[in-house]
């Protein structure tokens, strides 16, 4: 979560999720893993002699993060209980170098993530937890939707957290150099979690990447924002519901920053008049200008005429649907700044709120293979765009920079790359 999120675990995430909910099952807390044999090995861990720690071996790196923990207010207790799991594994850190965020359709995601069973799944949990998600809507303002949303994206609603020790994958990726120093932090939010009280070592089981609970909570977020909805004086955001509720309403209200009252996404139609070059996140323009280009919702009705700031987000260009995204969308691409999620999960609450499915487009839209998109990102950086990393996925860079070349091209602007620009770029 947070912009971190989708560095950190996009692929883990996506692929615990994809899995459908017949064949999803909890592991029970007996049945996890432990730290074994082979994690600990003295000499895996001692090869790794990590240049960014001026070429400490992992024990030595290690004695350093339990002094700064220790320097953080972690009790020696708590570490001293941690200590087993404070082991480097490996497979933990090549898992983390070689993943791959998926780069389907929107339409495609959308489809199986924000699925009927899903929609009736979360207003079933609405319903079932009804008296705690009043009271997290009363206190943090975030409408229950919006929390089952994320709930179900992140774990079925706790079906599939993930079944690997913390711990371990977090001492590892603290160790390995390409995101220490975010790591350390995490290690220490999670000793801070045993020392609290709210989970034991080895209570910590969740995804490869850290992160703990239903709706996969990193440790600095657990520890900063979970709290004891069910008065039990735990934050247990592993078995307990109410407490899943409350701190996800919390953490999207205090960390996202979640505006009450005001909505999120909204599925429009547009039409040929609008200005694609206006499609894009950073422009906000009031509804009554959108409503002059055309735009309505979906039925044809027209939008009101008022001045609340919207972006017009066309996730797969001119072609594929179109969504109103308001202040409020900034917390989901906060909480996962992939496009696709965001707005996967934006589109999930809708529908558990009441909207209808979205339209389907008129034709299929078109979408560059793999090879493609990545040949469109080379061409792009050696027109002098940064597009972060060239890796076939069109992130906000990517598309920003196919905008800029569309209007150079004088090709709508929808910031969608196509065949057509494709070919303008060679040319060059």
């Amino acid at each position: 979560m947070l912009q971190m999120r989708s560095f950190v675990c996009i692929a883990s995430l996506l692929l615990s999720i994809l899995a459908s909910p017949a064949s999803a099952q909890p592991v029970p807390i007996s049945q996890q893993a432990r730290p074994s044999a082979a994690t600990t090995r003295p000499a895996t861990a001692s090869s790794q002699r990590a240049a960014c720690h001026g070429g400490q071996s992992f024990d030595q790196f290690l004695a350093g993060l339990k002094q700064q923990a220790t320097a953080a207010g972690v009790s020696p207790g708590a570490i001293a209980s941690a200590a087993p799991w404070l082991v480097y594994d490996p497979k933990i850190v090549n898992r983390d170098r070689g993943q791959r965020v998926f780069g389907q359709l929107f339409t495609e995601f959308a489809r199986r993530m924000a699925a009927d069973y899903r929609m009736q799944n979360g207003q079933l949990k609405i319903r079932q937890h009804a008296a705690a998600f009043a009271r997290a809507e009363k206190q943090y303002g975030v409408p229950p939707a919006v929390i089952a949303a994320f709930w179900a994206l992140e774990s079925d609603f706790g079906a599939q957290m993930g079944n690997l020790p913390t711990l371990p994958s977090l001492v590892s990726l603290a160790y390995d150099c390409r995101r220490s120093k975010m790591f350390q932090d995490e290690t220490i939010a999670a000793l801070k979690i045993i020392d609290r009280g709210d989970l034991s070592p080895e209570e910590m089981i969740g995804s490869w990447a850290g992160e703990l609970g239903q709706t996969q909570f990193l440790p600095t977020h657990y520890f900063n924002y979970a709290v004891d909805y069910d008065g039990d004086g735990h934050r247990n955001l592993l078995r307990s519901p109410d407490d899943v509720i409350g701190s996800t309403a919390n953490y999207i209200a205090n960390g996202l920053k979640w505006r009450r009252g005001e909505p999120w996404l909204q599925q429009v139609r547009v039409s040929t008049n609008v200005p694609w070059d206006q499609a894009d996140l950073t422009i906000q323009l009031p509804r009554s200008q959108w409503a002059q280009f055309g735009v309505t919702y979906p039925d044809g009705r027209p939008l009101p005429n008022d001045a609340m700031p919207a972006s017009l987000l066309l996730p797969m260009g001119r072609s594929g649907p179109a969504f109103l995204a308001y202040a409020n969308f900034a917390a989901y691409t906060e909480w996962n700044n992939s496009l696709i999620y965001s707005t996967t999960a934006g589109y999930l609450a809708t529908r558990i709120a009441g909207a209808a499915p979205m339209r389907k487009p008129a034709a299929p839209v078109a979408q560059l293979p793999f090879n493609e998109l990545k040949e469109m990102q080379q061409l792009l950086v050696r027109a002098g765009f940064n597009v972060g990393k060239v890796d076939g996925i069109m992130g906000q860079q990517s598309r920003t920079a196919v905008k800029a070349m569309q209007v150079k091209y004088g090709l709508p602007a929808d910031s969608w790359p196509t065949a057509e620009l494709l070919i303008r770029l060679r040319g060059r």
